[in-house]
């Protein structure tokens, strides 16, 4: 059993300008790291496909996905908010991140893969139904997590997000899904500041204040996600790998290491092979120091390979 690992050259030609933080130099940084450390020789690599129309549908309107499609400029950048911008490049590499998230997950279930780790870009947990936002055009965790509730074997999914920014848009697709378990930790009070506080009996959000500790993340994950995993009992889960938690990352302040994310990847893996037969769809979202980010998803993927 392998872990796939799926990306494509198409990702980084989305540029949102040469200051955005969320840079093509982002995938560059993982390769390197996986390539010059030897990693990627123990993962069977695959190139994105992309999503069709109907997937991309199943989480989000078809006036959302047609707005998009009209605000994405010949040449040049739109903005469709302060922060997240459309170049010529755009929808079509967020169409590869959506279907890497879909082909990974039939990976998975087909049992060709053990489990999948998704190098790609524009990221997606900020996409809601009917919004893109935070960098995020469609939310690819979400689209691949219906997919994987359209297969017979697939009853419940949980899907986990550790990045540093609360996965507004996740919440927002399926938090009127019970058969979706959606876990978050995330610093609060910060963006996007909505739906942190809702009130779902499947939506578990662990803000963390600013200069949390790495043992404040580590306590929310053994005692508030793993008691809701193993109630769950997820055919699959999910992960929303996002890498900003990290101490050397400019764009928040906790305080996590690459050795804080091993742990969290032990964790989950080790709750999958209780539940779901170790079944993982790994899907990155953040992450904006490339050399932390490079090193973080090192570590994460060497617990999902069992290097």
């Amino acid at each position: 059993m392998t872990t796939a690992f799926i990306s494509h050259a198409d990702c980084s030609l989305h540029n949102m300008g040469p200051e955005h933080p969320e840079s093509p130099l982002r995938l560059l940084a993982i390769r390197k790291v996986l390539e010059r450390t030897g990693l990627m020789q123990d993962l069977a690599e695959y190139s994105a496909i992309p999503a069709s129309t109907l997937q991309i549908e199943q989480a989000h309107s078809r006036q959302h996905r047609t707005g998009l499609e009209r605000q994405q400029p010949e040449e040049g950048i739109f903005h469709a908010d302060d922060d997240t911008a459309l170049c010529p490049d755009t929808l079509n590499a967020a169409t590869l991140a959506a279907g890497a998230s879909i082909q990974a997950t039939d990976l998975v279930l087909s049992g060709a893969s053990q489990n999948a780790f998704c190098s790609i870009r524009p990221p997606g947990h900020h996409a809601e139904q009917n919004l893109a936002m935070g960098f995020c055009f469609y939310n690819n965790v979400a689209i691949g997590a219906l997919h994987a509730l359209q297969q017979p074997s697939v009853q419940r999914v949980a899907i986990v997000d550790f990045d540093v920014h609360h996965g507004n848009g996740t919440v927002d697709i399926f938090k009127d899904r019970p058969e979706v378990l959606v876990c978050s930790t995330f610093q609060h009070p910060y963006y996007p500041e909505r739906y942190q506080d809702i009130q779902r009996d499947n939506i578990l959000n662990c803000p963390l204040p600013a200069y949390s500790k790495p043992a404040l993340f580590r306590h929310a994950l053994e005692d508030r996600w793993l008691p809701a995993l193993q109630t769950h009992k997820p055919d699959i889960i999910f992960i929303s790998a996002g890498f900003d938690a990290h101490a050397e990352d400019p764009m928040a302040d906790l305080e996590l290491t690459e050795e804080d994310y091993r742990w969290a990847t032990e964790l989950l893996t080790d709750v999958a092979r209780q539940c779901c037969n170790g079944r993982i769809v790994s899907v990155l979202e953040g992450g904006y120091n490339p050399v932390a980010l490079g090193f973080s998803v090192q570590a994460h993927l060497e617990v999902l390979a069992g290097c």
